[in-house]
């Protein structure tokens, strides 16, 4: 009697996608229905941490490849605005007493949300969710289009825990213009790309529903 043997390719592609699931999906899904407040970010700063060790671990990965690529100012410049207009409006008909709230009324917390987002928040994001879902689990979805909308399903879902649908839309939307800019231009792209976004959310009044909810 012959024993069936999975080949090994296929082996490999059964650990990372249950890999995949249970960092992108069951982590996600634990820290919104069962990690407390006050681990949000222990759990970001754990989740940055792994995800290096994955990427070192991942053959073929190179780290400078993270410092490829040509920045594209212009598609910056067209999402920035886009975001701005997109910004402007939710805040108008969801929170109008929030507009502008942080550069009008906390000036100082406001200008250290734009200069510390970018490296304490996109960059450690971009890590995860760009470098390592591309980096480590690409094979998996060998469809661009395919992957650009798993990677942006899977980053609203990364923001179930703040319990609102304008955090999980946004954030969706977001996911897949970062990760259509890591796809064309590179991984600078998209860090650049989520830092703009999220300095024109919070600028705008849209961060009251980035710091409530199940975070507090």
């Amino acid at each position: 009697m012959v024993e069936s043997v999975a080949p090994e390719g296929a082996g490999r592609d059964l650990r990372l996608a249950a890999e995949f699931a249970a960092l992108f999906v069951g982590l996600p899904l634990l820290m919104a229905l069962a990690i407390p407040a006050d681990w949000l970010w222990p759990v970001i700063v754990g989740m940055t941490v792994a995800a290096a060790i994955l990427l070192s671990l991942t053959p073929g990965f190179r780290w400078r490849s993270l410092t490829e690529g040509a920045i594209d100012w212009r598609m910056i410049a067209v999402v920035a605005g886009v975001t701005a207009v997109a910004c402007g409006v939710l805040v108008w008909w969801l929170v109008p007493d929030r507009a502008l709230s942080l550069p009008r009324h906390s000036p100082g917390l406001w200008l250290m949300i734009l200069a510390l987002y970018p490296f304490l928040s996109a960059l450690p994001q971009e890590v995860i969710f760009r470098g390592l879902f591309f980096g480590r689990y690409r094979a998996l979805f060998p469809n661009e289009r395919v992957a650009i909308c798993v990677n942006a399903l899977v980053f609203g879902l990364a923001h179930l825990m703040f319990w609102n649908w304008v955090a999980v839309a946004l954030c969706t939307v977001g996911g897949a213009i970062f990760a259509l800019g890591y796809l064309r231009h590179g991984f600078l792209q998209a860090v650049l790309l989520h830092a703009a976004c999220g300095g024109i959310l919070f600028t705008s009044g849209l961060g009251t529903f980035f710091y409530h909810g199940a975070v507090g």
